[in-house]
């Protein structure tokens, strides 16, 4: 009797390989639908990434037949009652984007950011809005922002964040030119990279990482942000078409993401080495007025961006290392952190500057 169980612990390719090709479709959403979110842990293994007993691991929300479903496993729903909107601080791609206050189920109350989504929307801009809540709330990290909650029961749909005071952080730098200290900066840094280590040991590919895409709260602490365009990058006014038809923010991207649409986790860390360099010019536009396509040309020839006015050197060579052509080659973002950490230990590490160098190196 145990026999005729035996095909049952077969994969799902295994037993869809084995229909004619008319059939595989079907054959692959009803696996998808059946399997609950442990299971799509399990067999998770997107971005190249192995997930280890006892370490979350990312669930795409398009794995699910049925998005909402996704949405209601990820988030918790809010009573609309325990929100109070303030004022508007900005708008996105669905709607107004505001500043409030959360009453918690403790009776505390909150500072947030809500997201709403504006009348008039279809179902399909409903569920990309919501989308974003659904990688939000799998996140539980310092170093990314948290997400409270959804209204999804009644409208407007939101979604509510936490509040982060000094907003993206290449604004904030460039309202405060020259006034940290380099210890300051390389702080900052760290919390990025620290950030980014989770999403990476999540097996989550951010993929549009820049500073304008960070929060920076009253404490100076990094947040990541900007989920929900992860993979449609259509809001971003950075973001340029390119031969293979997708919109990539060329500045910030990796050649093989620009070329191959390679997007994993060594993309990310070239990324973090061009946040690496806006942090330290405190906000400056990373190759200045060039062309994407002389960037495109110029990165190909081997040119990489020269370090900020009063960088050091072990700040540059990190730069450089994440800028390394061959992606095996760029460091990971556990190695980042360290590395960052045992700067901050040793200060004075970071006295050497790479113009003090060129001075006595006029070649170098």
């Amino acid at each position: 009797m145990s026999g005729l169980l035996i095909p049952l612990t077969f994969s799902s390719s295994f037993i869809c390989s084995i229909f004619p090709q008319t059939t595989y479709q079907k054959c692959q959403w009803y696996f998808k639908a059946k399997m609950t979110s442990e299971e799509k842990r399990r067999t998770s293994y997107q971005n190249g990434h192995v997930p280890f007993p006892g370490i979350k691991t990312y669930v795409d929300p398009d794995t699910y037949e049925d998005p909402s479903q996704a949405v209601h496993e990820f988030t918790k729903e809010i009573d609309p009652s325990r929100i109070r909107i303030e004022r508007v601080i900005g708008a996105g791609e669905f709607g107004e984007v505001c500043s409030g206050r959360l009453r918690t189920p403790g009776k505390k109350e909150i500072s947030v950011a809500i997201k709403t989504l504006k009348g008039g929307y279809v179902e399909h801009q409903r569920r990309d809005f919501l989308r974003e809540a659904s990688i939000m709330g799998q996140f539980d990290h310092p170093n990314i922002i948290r997400l409270e909650g959804v209204v999804t029961k009644s409208r407007p749909v939101m979604i509510v964040v936490e509040y982060v005071e000094n907003g993206s952080l290449d604004s904030f730098l460039r309202q405060h030119d020259g006034h940290f200290t380099v210890i300051q900066l390389v702080g900052m840094l760290r919390g990025i990279a620290s950030g980014m280590k989770y999403l990476s040991d999540m097996g989550y590919v951010h993929r549009d990482l820049a500073a304008r895409n960070i929060l920076v709260n009253s404490n100076l602490v990094c947040k990541v942000s900007d989920f929900g365009l992860s993979r449609v990058l259509e809001d971003d006014p950075e973001a340029a078409y390119t031969t293979t038809g997708g919109k990539i923010p060329i500045r910030w991207t990796a050649p093989e993401a620009i070329s191959y649409r390679k997007f994993s986790s060594a993309s990310d860390a070239w990324s973090y080495g061009i946040v690496m360099w806006e942090v330290m010019s405190y906000g400056e536009r990373p190759y200045w007025e060039m062309s994407n396509q002389d960037v495109i040309l110029s990165i190909e020839e081997g040119y990489r961006l020269p370090a900020p006015m009063g960088c050091p050197v072990a700040l540059h060579q990190l730069m450089l290392h994440c800028w390394q052509k061959e992606r095996s080659h760029r460091p990971k973002f556990t190695d980042v952190v360290t590395f960052l950490d045992k700067l901050i230990r040793n200060p004075s590490s970071l006295l050497p500057l790479v113009e003090d160098i060129q001075s006595f190196h006029p070649h170098a």
